[in-house]
């Protein structure tokens, strides 16, 4: 949104500008500071006086605005960080005259109730000027958005912080076409009182009664740490009362300072789903990821970006956007050079199975601390190429492992799933693998890196996930599809998910995985039901919910842990630490070399059964009955070029 022309000036045409107008000001202000101290019968040596006066202290409080930097601000803004900037400016001004009276005394400085009443005046004066500049540039930048109608009458629901930041910017920029009439809370001590003038008439409820004769069109629901439940609740009551509703931004967002609370959004599935706010230490993860080096690979994926836009929060000395896809890597460079983390960020090109070009990475960069979300996750799609699956997620992992322990990295933190634990699905398996490698890697070498991995469940959102299908699936007039009645899924959100991730990589001492608290799992066709409820439609009769069957791979229930891994507690109430007996590096370096030189030579089935050798508690979805894989001395290597081993 552009400034308004009459606001947009160049820097030395706004110097003189706001200099003409304070030098305006603070002279009419020590003016009328001397009038009403001598009641407008002001002596003729005290008429000397003022102009003497006037000709050093003007000068010395437009040189300290100046210093504070308010000479060279933009027309059109002020905040509380001006306002606060220029009252320092004032004080020491006002403070330097009391200094002066009291050594020259009288006929060089004011008498105190000049320089009292002038402070008071010029504070009041520079503010008006600076909020009717303001004022200016925002009802003409609005004006052009305004529909030239009646505004629709709007319902806030919360009357928290932030249901009065919506109520003060809705009131400041009338450009929106929105007039708040009422609050609403379900905090009985806020009934009956006024926020920004704005009455609360009681708790959400009510607004089914009052809304015909407030002519209330419109809700915004402005509880970004209220229980989905609720949320719930009341989305459901404003459907019911044919209300439109929006909402501000998730709690997460907030609190990232991602985005304004003026910043409306639709309801959705995330918010019925939401989860509790997640608190962390970010004292010890500032003084674990300030300064230094830190890599994120797979970066301009779902999970790889939020970790990128929470990591550049804490200020790493370079941040390293590593990922195989130029347009993605793209992406998430431009968005954190839009939120002022140019300097410190560097986007990178590479694959992580290309060992020579990840050698050349760790080379120039020399990362101190990894983020491993590089991955292939599709579950159904990675069934029917297997060897795709083990080449990025198992050999790609075991190698950039080694090279960490080789370069000295400090820690390195794996990205991994749910799905790992007793796995049905190549997904799941080859992330196992992962898992086993570098925890056997760290056991081999309990001196030097850090390995550790964090698992998770779904991704709300996450690219490839089943709301992005659904959306499309209610855009196109349905069917639904649903694989199973009762299939459920642990679901969170990418920024909980990410901040999670962050705060176990600082909390690990090496060899652990991390289990975050997942809450409890939700029926994949009540996320269907809630969906179809949000566009507005009624499931079964709008919109149909077709089930297709269990896909390859696919389990109905995800688990938490797997046999023989015991639990241990963290110090934070959303984050479990399981920690089991490592595998010997030999053996799982063996089997993963096994897997490499049969990569391109054995059918997709052979390869799972391969993997269930290796995982006992893999359960392969197997197109056919096959024989098993020939062991590696006997596959063809006349024809395939046998790939080099794991690096010891």
């Amino acid at each position: 949104m552009k400034t308004p022309r009459l606001l947009d000036l160049s820097a030395p045409t706004r110097f003189w500008v706001l200099m003409c107008v304070y030098a305006l000001e603070l002279s009419a202000s020590l003016w009328l500071a001397y009038e009403l101290r001598f009641d407008f019968m002001v002596e003729p040596n005290f008429q000397k006086e003022r102009l003497f006066v006037l000709c050093w202290l003007v000068p010395l409080q437009l040189v300290l605005l100046g210093l504070f930097h308010q000479l060279n601000t933009l027309l059109g803004y002020f905040s509380t960080p001006d306002l606060g900037r220029m009252f320092q400016a004032l004080t020491i001004s006002a403070i330097t005259a009391l200094v002066v009276w009291g050594v020259w005394g009288q006929g060089v400085a004011p008498p105190r109730g000049v320089i009292v009443l002038d402070f008071i005046f010029c504070l009041v004066g520079l503010t008006g000027a600076r909020l009717a500049l303001r004022t200016l540039r925002e009802s003409l930048t609005f004006s052009s958005k305004s529909n030239g109608g009646r505004k629709r009458r709007v319902a806030i629901i919360g009357a928290g912080d932030a249901g009065a930041v919506m109520a003060h910017e809705l009131s400041l920029k009338p450009g929106y076409g929105l007039e708040p009439v009422a609050f609403f809370d379900d905090e009985q001590h806020k009934w009956h009182s006024r926020v920004h003038g704005i009455p609360v008439l009681g708790p959400p409820e009510r607004l089914v009664d009052v809304r015909a004769k407030l002519d209330i069109q419109e809700a915004i629901i402005a509880m970004p740490s209220a229980p989905a439940k609720r949320i719930g609740e009341i989305v459901r009551l404003l459907r019911q009362a044919h209300v439109v509703c929006k909402t501000v931004p998730s709690l997460d967002q907030l609190v990232l300072g991602q985005i304004r609370v003026s910043q409306l959004r639709n309801v959705e599935v995330t918010d019925l789903l939401g989860r509790e706010k997640v608190e962390l230490e970010t004292e010890n993860i500032r003084q674990t990821l300030q300064d230094r080096a830190v890599m994120v690979t797979g970066a301009g994926g779902s999970i790889g970006s939020e970790l990128c836009r929470q990591i550049a929060t804490y200020h790493p000395r370079q941040l390293i956007l590593l990922d195989r896809s130029e347009p993605n890597v793209f992406q998430i460079e431009q968005e954190l050079i839009g939120l002022g983390h140019r300097e410190r960020i560097m986007p990178v090109v590479a694959d992580i199975s290309d060992r020579p070009r990840m050698e050349q990475v760790f080379s120039t960069f020399h990362p101190q601390i990894i983020f491993h979300a590089a991955a292939h996750k599709h579950v159904p799609m990675m069934e029917h190429q297997p060897g795709e699956a083990v080449k990025n997620n198992s050999l790609g992992t075991a190698q950039l492992a080694d090279l960490a322990l080789e370069f000295g990295v400090d820690r390195f933190t794996l990205i991994s799933t749910d799905k790992a634990i007793n796995p049905t699905s190549v997904m799941g398996a080859t992330k196992r693998l992962a898992e086993t490698y570098i925890q056997a890697l760290y056991a081999a070498h309990p001196d030097k890196t850090k390995f550790m991995a964090v698992r998770f469940g779904n991704v709300l959102g996450s690219s490839g996930s089943v709301i992005p299908l659904f959306h499309k699936q209610i855009a196109e007039g349905g069917p639904v599809k649903v694989t199973h009645p009762e299939m459920t899924r642990y679901f969170m959100t990418i920024p909980e998910a990410s901040m999670l991730v962050v705060q176990s990589a600082v909390q690990g001492t090496g060899g652990e995985i991390f289990v975050l608290d997942m809450g409890k799992p939700v029926k994949i066709v009540d996320l269907a039901r809630q969906m179809i409820e949000l566009s507005g439609l009624k499931p079964d009769e709008d919109i149909q919910i077709e089930f297709i069957g269990m896909r390859p791979g696919e389990k109905l229930f995800e688990e938490i842990s797997r046999t023989g891994e015991n639990f241990a507690p963290t110090t934070h109430s959303k984050i479990f630490r399981f920690i089991s007996q490592p595998a010997d590096l030999a053996w799982i370096r063996e089997t993963l070399q096994s897997l490499r030189d049969g990569i391109h030579q054995l059918k997709p089935d052979q390869i799972k059964l391969r993997m269930r050798e290796a995982l006992p508690d893999y359960t392969p979805a197997l197109a056919q009955r096959v024989a098993n894989p020939p062991p590696i001395g006997e596959l063809d290597e006349s024809r395939h070029h046998r790939q080099p081993a794991l690096r010891p």
